[in-house]
């Protein structure tokens, strides 16, 4: 696929995919955490973590599992949908409430989110589409929508 196909998805698509994410996520949350983290650990070759937010209008505990890379102590995260137009739920949590619990195997454990500068964005997008191609494809899907921010998740 050339770069000049790579267009937005389409409402319905969107819709689709938003769907089948929170559907596979579900299942996902369940085998990861009742497996302490053996089972579906991985994503098309790429670590999944689970992450442990509180909702922002509901105040509940809320679970997602997310592709991520460690920099030392520190969790670097993703909040790309999918390429899709608008940002995940999840991370309008976070923005909320930035203190956090990942689960990377049986390890759970607490984090402060912080947006990455521009100059650390500079620094991980090569490192996070080497793990997950498929980052390019989102990246370029949203570029005239909007911004993909990169997480980092330092522990409290």
């Amino acid at each position: 696929m050339n770069n000049k196909d790579i267009k937005p998805y389409s409402a319905k698509q969107e819709q689709f995919g938003t769907w089948l994410i929170n559907r596979i996520g579900r299942w996902q949350i369940r085998v990861y955490e009742w497996s302490g983290g053996r089972l579906w650990k991985k994503f098309l070759g790429a670590p999944v973590a689970i992450l442990t937010t509180v909702g922002r209008k509901s105040g509940l505990e809320r679970k997602v599992p997310l592709l991520y890379l460690m920099h030392g102590d520190s969790v670097v995260m993703t909040a790309s949908k999918g390429g899709m137009s608008t940002l995940p739920v999840w991370y309008l949590n976070v923005k909320a409430t930035p203190e956090v619990a990942i689960q990377i195997g049986k390890q759970k454990n607490r984090y402060r989110m912080r947006e990455a500068s521009a100059q650390e964005e500079a620094e991980w997008w090569p490192k996070l589409e080497a793990r997950y191609p498929d980052y390019q494809e989102y990246r370029q899907r949203t570029a005239d929508i909007r911004h993909i921010p990169v997480l980092i998740f330092d522990p409290v």
